[in-house]
């Protein structure tokens, strides 16, 4: 076996992202878990061109001129942004470096998660429980006996407490594609019979608020993904379409192949979106109208779901709007290469 296909070998039985580095700093191996962390094949480039930090040139160097082994905190702004700790080390006397680059994003996920949960938790719920714990005092006390308001508050603290289960699942659901949102989906998933369901979905609700759904969709539009993920993310789209640009009485949906990608665009005509609420759509808890959202049963986080399922697809969400011309959601998911 060749000395190339021996390090090839070698760094493909590893676990983690592992690149060899000659002596002129040159990559000349890489492993598949390399080239997904790096986002492109980096062999016959420049290790510190490929890896811009000055962490990691530092480390490189000392492993090179005095061999001693060192490590780097990287963080790679891609879609989605990983955080990487590599490990440089030299490589016999041959002047061959092995660098060694462990994934850190999940773990420093998790903690983020944890925190922003409790975080985004207390805060929210903080209204819902006053208004549950005030309604209990009244009825253990003035409202003992008064039958019309028992009913009153008894339906506001379902109300609330209805509020508070929609929350925690979407701050469940958000968590958990934070969590794996550097872990890209890659089944063969039908985006034109995905819109079909949604569409099913909410006919219902479309007709209760007067709205006509309609869904114009290519045969076949194929893309790599999870099938559950990408409905919930036109599902979002759609039920906000109906709620808040229901005054114009349509939504339209179109599901086709543009280029390397399948879109699916979500077109309202009702009041539409000041323009510099638009680059905030997506933030959590961001609301154009708090008052509007919460009496539609809204928890702040659907589009926040909807931009992290479409990071972790490796896709693109546009959003244009103007008032008084309706609001179009873009999403743009790559089509299934077998």
């Amino acid at each position: 076996m060749t000395e190339s296909l021996q390090a090839s070998a070698m760094l493909a039985a590893l676990p983690d992202g592992a690149i060899i580095v000659n002596a002129l700093s040159e990559v000349t191996a890489a492993n598949r878990v390399a080239l997904d962390i790096l986002q492109t094949d980096p062999t016959g480039v420049a290790a510190t061109s490929v890896i811009r930090a000055p962490a990691f040139s530092a480390a490189l160097r000392q492993a090179q001129v005095k061999g001693q082994s060192g490590t780097a905190e990287l963080t790679f702004h891609g879609k989605p942004q990983r955080h990487v700790n590599a490990w440089i080390s030299p490589l016999g006397n041959g002047g061959e470096i092995l660098v060694v680059l462990r994934d850190l994003t999940r773990e420093q996920a998790v903690e983020k998660m944890r925190s922003d949960f409790v975080a985004n938790a207390s805060h929210e719920m903080r209204t819902p429980l006053a208004t549950i714990i005030g309604a209990v005092e009244t009825l253990q006390g003035a409202a003992r006996d008064d039958t019309k308001a028992r009913e009153m508050f008894l339906a506001s603290m379902l109300s609330q407490a209805q509020r508070m289960k929609r929350l925690i699942d979407d701050l469940l659901t958000l968590s958990r594609i934070e969590l794996n949102e550097h872990v890209r989906p890659n089944s063969k998933v039908s985006l034109s019979a995905v819109a079909k369901q949604a569409k099913s979905n909410l006919e219902q609700q479309a007709q209760d608020q007067k709205v006509v759904l309609e869904l114009s969709t290519e045969a076949s539009v194929d893309v790599a993904g999870e099938a559950d993920e990408l409905l919930q993310v036109i599902l979002n789209l759609m039920e906000n379409a109906i709620k808040y640009g229901g005054a114009g009485g349509r939504v339209q949906v179109t599901c086709k192949k543009l280029g390397p990608d399948g879109v699916v665009e979500v077109q309202d005509f009702g009041q539409g979106i000041a323009e510099e609420h638009i680059p905030r759509l997506t933030e959590r808890f961001y609301r154009v109208s708090t008052k509007e959202s919460r009496a539609r049963g809204g928890t702040g986080l659907g589009l926040a779901i909807v931009k992290h399922i479409v990071l972790r697809h490796r896709g693109d969400l546009g959003i244009q709007s103007a008032l008084g011309q309706g609001s179009t959601f873009t999403i743009s998911i790559p089509l299934y290469r077998s």
